[in-house]
């Protein structure tokens, strides 16, 4: 299964005109609560023979209790070893047996599962996902082997890889103070090992609860049947009650916070680089302003940081601009960052490089944008957002998401539209921001030979 994951993204312009130029699109969306608290999406589309379904829990590693960091992703393996009628490592087979393709992933504020398979297996995948929601095995046995998994996808992802963690788990406890913010979701070696069944047991009835939850249906099915599934397969399991949604807010720094690690395996130098932005559920429309900066900086040839630091100084390898832990700008509530990741070359020194990147914020900051150049970023994110809402399992996975955090599932019609609002002066007042603030430097020193 995979788990948590590394990220991978003058004048007002945002006119009438400009947004009527952005492709637009909608798909309809159908939705019912359970009498057990299950709240349902269902959003047809007979273009292809296919459907998929997901089940997002309002719970990650942000909600882990202390002492038992990555308990979350650890949980999240534990939901694959079997349930009340399906057995040890049974899920996966019948999910391939179907000509599907299923995961689960962990994130800092959701887990989710989910299937993409030939429309004719809908009601299995709905069996399956009701199986586990009811009754997960949660043995001994189960949860000593999986304890072992996670240590070996820590060791190969992690400790055994270059730049393994950096910046995703290496940047939050620079950046924050608290230990929901500041750990690491991966996962210790000595609290896993220490997880009892007493921990599993409580974490799923808190937190695993239908109350809990989104499923989301995509595809070619006909909501009625589709509903009639649900109901057989999920509507006798037991409301619990629902924990309240935990705040996890910390001040912004007023002053810089820096550390530095050294990675053995690296073959140069890494710089990572976090500045906090507004609330993305309670301050939409100016957190949107952030995710385009993100683009004028760091996305394709044209950007800014890319023609600065790889194109002119030669001193940075690569770089990227992203908000969120893992590069997704709508998985995530308050607070998170907007990171600045570069590879250094050689012989440049991070302060040259955080000179270089204060300068192009100030550009930004106070020349504003060039002419065609915030079109240009907002027709190239609302293009992505459209292909992703283009494929059933995208589409599922980003209307749980909104639904999840925003009670907003139509975002995944509406994002293009608000994107092309946003104007250039509320970009270059975002990049203005980020130098208003203390940021977060981590600096990461080669230990491998070059």
């Amino acid at each position: 299964m995979t788990t948590v994951s590394s990220p991978r993204e003058p004048g007002p312009v945002g006119s009438a005109a400009a947004r009527s130029a952005l492709p637009a699109s909608s798909y309809p969306i159908e939705r019912t609560r359970l009498d057990n608290g299950l709240r349902v999406l269902l959003a047809p589309d007979r273009t292809a023979p296919v459907v998929a379904v997901s089940v997002h829990y309002d719970v990650g590693f942000r909600s882990e209790p202390e002492g038992r960091t990555g308990f979350a992703h650890l949980f999240e393996h534990l939901m694959f070893q079997g349930s009340e009628n399906v057995g040890k490592a049974e899920h996966p087979k019948h999910v391939q047996a179907a000509g599907g393709i299923f995961n689960g992933s962990t994130h800092p504020d959701f887990t989710d599962y989910f299937e993409l398979l030939p429309s004719g297996a809908l009601e299995l995948a709905l069996f399956l996902e009701a199986d586990r929601m009811r009754a997960p095995k949660i043995t001994r046995q189960n949860l000593d082997n999986q304890i072992a998994v996670v240590q070996e996808e820590i060791r190969v992802n992690v400790l055994n890889r270059p730049y393994g963690g950096f910046p995703w788990i290496r940047l939050p406890p620079v950046a924050f103070d608290t230990f929901p913010n500041a750990h690491n979701g991966y996962g210790d070696f000595s609290e896993l090992a220490a997880a009892s069944l007493d921990d599993a047991e409580d974490f799923f009835d808190k937190y695993y609860a239908p109350g809990n939850a989104v499923l989301t249906i995509v595809g070619d099915v006909d909501p009625a049947e589709a509903l009639t599934f649900v109901e057989r397969y999920f509507g006798d399991i037991p409301a619990r009650a629902v924990p309240p949604r935990a705040s996890f807010a910390e001040p912004v720094p007023t002053a810089e916070r820096r550390a530095s690690i050294t990675d053995p395996l690296a073959p140069r130098a890494a710089l990572a680089v976090g500045y906090r932005v507004p609330d993305p559920i309670g301050d939409l429309s100016t957190y949107l302003s952030y995710y385009l900066l993100t683009e004028v900086l760091s996305d394709g040839d044209a950007s800014r940081l890319e023609r600065r630091l790889v194109q002119k100084d030669r001193s940075v390898l690569g770089v990227s601009a992203y908000l969120g832990t893992f590069g997704n700008p709508f998985e995530q509530r308050d607070p998170l960052l907007l990171t600045l990741d570069a590879r250094q070359s050689e012989d440049a020194s991070a302060d040259a490089v955080l000179a270089a990147v204060d300068e192009e914020l100030s550009r930004l900051a106070g020349d504003g944008l060039a002419d065609g150049e915030l079109e240009r970023v907002q027709a190239r994110v609302a293009s992505s957002l459209l292909r992703e809402a283009d494929d059933a399992l995208g589409r599922a996975l980003a209307m749980a998401v909104h639904e999840l955090h925003r009670g907003r599932a139509e975002l995944v019609n509406e994002l293009p539209a608000e994107l092309a609002a946003v104007t250039g002066e509320a970009v270059a007042a975002a990049a203005g921001s980020l130098l208003a603030q203390g940021r977060s430097v981590l600096e990461l020193h080669a230990g491998a030979d070059s």
